[in-house]
């Protein structure tokens, strides 16, 4: 079969038992579909519709409700091969229906398992998705849920910086699909509120990010207590050695799925670069807010502290910004997602870890305020940007000490991006202003220090006044009135020693002395009760 045929026709008899009876049957050659000559990496030429991927009418009323008519490159590979019970090794951009390429089978293959019963033994855990963040996490669930709103199936959102006892009553209630970051599954797991016995699918989501972010020690305990007879799906927008160690670890004859070129960016992001120093990049940020038509802009910095001096300093440039990173509570991150989403937020600050997966519709500007240190994290960050075919405008500010991260990222790329000029928002004289500005408002605090120089000849006479008390005073009363040496000393205690002769020890006589008061010290009674007086 060529790449322009449908996948339709016998089924595969790998997928014979997990397939559900309704389902359309999946041809044996849809797994590895022949690629013909001019096609990029696997892609058809032709991609077939949603009726042609074999899925069941109920998702496909759901993904008709959401408006989507044909499938993008990843979700025509992907969702054929995982409905044929294989293991899958996938790789796109941001922004391409990945999450659709693994969510859609899913439920397809927890179909048969739907049920309406209120009992929990009727609802066990069969399918777990990790993801990094809670924000990830977040858009994921509401895939599940967006397309699972014809079946009776249930699923649950777990993640840190809320109460975990919500999450317990649900787990207990019983969820067929748990979407986790791995932190707060294994405390579920301490609490015991959860059981992987029935799990048959596990899918691992942004798997390149949960490295960066040391979740390599969960993942391998999580995978430790997964049944080994499941289907395992690994999800990343970038591939690394490292990944390929995991995917050796976690899945068993996986299909490599890459519609696109490793680590490549999307070809509707136009990419601009300013040379700037340092110091005068935040002159430039809001040169470039005013300027040009930014309604809405998603600009990443280094650090968490970074991302809230930025957005502090660019709401007191009259501009609407707010931050988001991990040191913020789920609450606060919500808010400012939901502000920056309706249009409130103009600008939104946020470091790498936060910003991984934010789901926003027709973002057209992504800024880098600092180039990131790693080359694969543009690749990430930009991403959020020209998504679906539409537009996107790539921005990046680096001073000359990040010339080597902006080598870094055009050798990854394969792409060298345009150099801008800054002479147009002459930042050399806001440089000037701001001196003098810095200038003007130290002049108060010198002339303020001018009192305390003509108070140093005082002070000169009260560091002299100790010097001067030192000095015996002088006693004027006549010689008959004064007190004797004697009298001044008759109400210290006598010593029983001569102080001008050499200390001597007297041993022997603190013995005797100790000894005679032991003698005529007074015995205290003691009750019989406790072994004193008048015990026989």
């Amino acid at each position: 079969m060529n790449a322009n045929t449908s996948p339709l026709g016998t089924a595969a008899p790998a997928a014979a038992h997990d397939a559900p009876a309704h389902d359309t049957p999946i041809a044996p050659d849809a797994v590895s579909p022949a690629r013909p000559a001019g096609s990029t990496l696997g892609v058809p030429t032709i991609l077939p519709t949603f009726d042609a991927l074999g899925l069941i009418p109920e998702l496909l009323r759901a993904v008709k409700d959401t408006g989507y008519t044909a499938p993008t490159p990843i979700q025509a590979q992907a969702i054929p091969i995982i409905l044929a019970g294989h293991d899958v090794m996938g790789g796109a951009q941001t922004g391409t229906g990945k999450t659709a390429s693994f969510t859609l089978p899913l439920l397809q293959r927890l179909a048969k398992y739907a049920s309406s019963s209120p009992s929990p033994a009727r609802h066990p855990v069969r399918a777990l998705i990790l993801a990094p963040t809670r924000e990830l996490a977040m858009q994921v669930h509401e895939s599940v849920v967006t397309y699972s709103k014809h079946l009776p199936l249930r699923s649950v959102c777990i993640y840190g910086g809320v109460d975990i006892k919500p999450q317990i009553a649900e787990l207990r209630e019983g969820r067929e699909i748990i979407v986790a970051t791995p932190g707060r599954l294994l405390d579920h797991v301490q609490q015991k509120s959860v059981s992987f016995n029935a799990v048959e699918v596990l899918v691992l989501d942004e798997a390149d990010r949960m490295l960066d972010m040391g979740f390599m020690p969960d993942i391998k305990r999580i995978l430790a207590m997964l049944p080994t007879a499941r289907q395992s799906l690994l999800f990343s927008a970038t591939f690394s050695t490292e990944i390929k160690k995991l995917a050796d670890s976690m899945l068993k004859s996986p299909q490599l799925i890459e519609v696109a070129r490793r680590n490549a960016v999307s070809e509707t992001i136009t990419h601009r670069v300013y040379a700037v120093a340092s110091n005068l990049k935040r002159v430039l940020l809001a040169k470039l807010l005013a300027q040009e038509d930014m309604n809405q802009v998603l600009v990443f910095v280094g650090t968490k502290f970074g991302a809230s001096r930025l957005a502090v300093h660019l709401a007191r440039q009259g501009i609407a910004a707010d931050a988001i990173h991990g040191d913020k509570s789920q609450a606060q991150r919500t808010e400012a997602l939901e502000g920056f989403k309706s249009g409130r937020i103009r600008v939104l600050v946020a470091t790498d870890v936060a910003a991984r997966g934010l789901d926003i519709d027709d973002l057209p500007h992504v800024i880098n305020y600092e180039l990131p240190h790693t080359a694969e994290d543009y690749v990430h960050r930009i991403g959020r940007t020209g998504r679906a075919g539409k537009q996107g405008m790539a921005i990046s500010l680096f001073a000359p000490e990040e010339t080597t991260y902006l080598q870094d990222i055009e050798k990854l790329i394969k792409h060298t991006i345009t150099r801008a000029d800054t002479k147009q928002f002459a930042l050399e004289d806001a440089d000037t202003e701001k001196h003098a500005d810095a200038s003007e408002n130290s002049r108060p605090a010198r002339q303020s220090s001018h009192p305390v120089r003509k108070a140093q000849p005082e002070n000169r006479h009260r560091e002299e006044r100790p010097h001067e008390r030192l000095e015996k005073p002088r006693d004027h009363r006549p010689a008959s009135s004064r007190p004797s040496p004697n009298a001044q000393m008759a109400h210290l205690p006598k010593l029983d020693f001569d102080p001008n002769k050499p200390y001597e020890n007297k041993v022997g006589v603190t013995a005797e002395t100790s000894t005679k008061s032991s003698v005529t010290r007074r015995q205290r009674t003691v009750a019989a009760l406790l072994g004193g007086l008048g015990k026989k």
